[in-house]
């Protein structure tokens, strides 16, 4: 049972952002202080973070809505909905996951929990999109 009233519940629910996340917006400020330049909500598919030149897409997932290992749970509350609801997100991520490398991009997922430290997240971006462009190189 919900500890909150149906109202209250739908009204927390509609607040969640699916685009500028927090989570987004602390790792595009570090990125930029970096000195990278990136676009967001990339594409047909809605990439996160984009370097189109080296194709790197960057997606920063909510541990709730996809999953995390560490964090995420399944609400007790209406199972019906939200396992399949989650389950779903998940098999949106891979499938989404699979076209891009299909046509040549590189994937980064990012948890919400990993831009704790979103230097240290913008750093790991630094090293793959170094790795990708020593690649292109040799």
């Amino acid at each position: 049972m919900d500890k909150i009233s149906k109202e209250k519940r739908s009204k927390v629910m509609s607040a969640i952002r699916s685009e500028d996340t927090k989570p987004e917006m602390l790792l595009r400020k570090a990125l930029w202080a970096k000195g990278l330049r990136y676009r967001v909500h990339y594409g047909k598919e809605k990439i996160d973070i984009a370097f189109p030149s080296i194709r790197l897409a960057v997606f920063v997932d909510g541990c709730f809505w996809h999953g995390c290992p560490q964090h995420s749970h399944l609400p007790k509350s209406n199972e019906s909905y939200w396992h399949p609801k989650l389950k779903k997100n998940i098999e949106r991520d891979l499938e989404k996951e699979k076209r891009l490398r299909s046509e040549g991009w590189h994937i980064i997922r990012l948890w919400e929990h990993e831009i704790s430290d979103p230097g240290s997240a913008a750093d790991r971006i630094l090293d793959k999109l170094n790795e990708i462009r020593q690649k292109n190189q040799g």
